[in-house]
C-alpha cells in the first residue's frame, strides 16, 4: 500500500509539473501585435523620412574674375545683325566700278586709245587727249557713254567705245584666318572660298557665320552672314574668335 500511494503522488506531481510548463511556454509564445512600416518608393525615403524631390538649381555667385568679365561681354555685347547682305550683280551691267577696278578700254580704230586702265584712289582712269575720267560708282556702259561723250567733244566724230573688266579690286579678310590680308577678287566667289584662299580657319574661329562689310557709293553696310553668302571685290570679311 504505501508503495502504490508513493507511486501515484509521483504520477501527480509529474503532471502538475508538466501543466505548468506547458502554461509558461504558451505565455512565452503568445503573439503580440507588430507594428508594419509599408515600403518607401525611394532610397531617401528609407533613409531620412522625407519624401523624395527633384533638387533645384544652384545658383553660383558670381565673384568676378574671369567668368564675371566673360558674362558681361555676353551680356554688353549689341545682338547680331539679320542676314540680310546680298552682294551686288558681278559680270553684269549693274556692278558698279570703284577704286583698284582694271579696265579694258576698247576704242574702235583707235589704237593709241585702246589700252588698260586702272581706277586709282580718286575713282578715276586718265586716257590720252580727255585726261581723267570718272569711274566710281559707275557701271561699264556709263563709263564707255562717258568716254564717248568726251572723245566726241572736239577729238572723233562718231566714237565706238567698249569698257570691260579685266580685274576687280582686291577682298581684304581679317581675324581667326591663317593667313589674313589683301587677296585678288575670284568671280562668283562666296565667303567659304574667301576663307579657303586665306589659308582657313584657326583652330579659334567661329565657323558657322562671318561678318562681311560692303562699301558701295561712299556707304558702308555690315551684316553677319553665313559661309554660302557671295562676296563682292572690295568686301572685308572678318571671321571672330569663338568662346569655347
Amino acid at each position: 500500500m504505501p508503495v502504490a500511494r508513493a507511486f501515484r503522488w509521483s504520477i501527480l506531481a509529474a503532471s502538475l509539473a508538466a501543466s505548468a510548463a506547458l502554461a509558461l511556454g504558451g505565455c512565452m509564445q503568445t503573439a503580440s501585435p507588430v507594428a508594419m512600416v509599408q515600403p518607401r518608393s525611394d532610397l531617401d525615403a528609407m533613409a531620412y523620412g522625407q519624401p523624395y524631390s527633384a533638387p533645384q538649381p544652384v545658383v553660383v555667385a558670381d565673384g568676378g574674375g574671369a567668368i564675371g568679365a566673360l558674362r558681361n561681354s555676353f551680356a554688353s555685347s549689341p545682338a547680331p545683325m539679320p542676314v540680310g547682305y546680298a552682294a551686288p550683280v558681278r559680270n553684269g551691267a549693274s556692278y558698279h566700278l570703284d577704286a583698284g577696278d582694271k579696265l579694258r578700254v576698247v576704242v574702235y580704230g583707235q589704237e593709241g586709245l585702246t589700252n588698260s586702265y586702272s581706277i586709282d584712289a580718286g575713282g578715276s582712269i586718265t586716257m590720252p587727249l580727255i585726261g581723267a575720267v570718272p569711274a566710281r560708282g559707275r557701271t561699264t556702259a556709263g563709263l564707255a557713254g562717258e568716254i564717248a561723250a568726251r572723245l566726241r567733244n572736239g577729238y572723233i566724230r562718231e566714237p565706238s567705245v567698249a569698257v570691260e573688266i579685266e580685274t576687280y579690286r582686291p577682298f581684304f579678310i581679317l581675324g581667326e584666318v591663317l593667313a589674313p590680308g589683301q587677296y585678288p577678287y575670284v568671280p562668283n566667289m562666296t565667303v567659304e572660298s574667301a576663307v579657303a584662299i586665306a589659308g582657313g580657319f584657326s583652330p579659334r574661329a567661329k565657323r558657322d557665320m562671318v561678318t562681311v562689310t560692303h562699301t558701295e557709293n561712299g556707304g558702308a553696310m555690315r551684316a553677319v552672314v553665313p559661309l554660302g553668302t557671295p562676296l563682292a571685290p572690295g568686301d572685308t570679311v572678318f571671321v571672330g574668335e569663338r568662346w569655347f
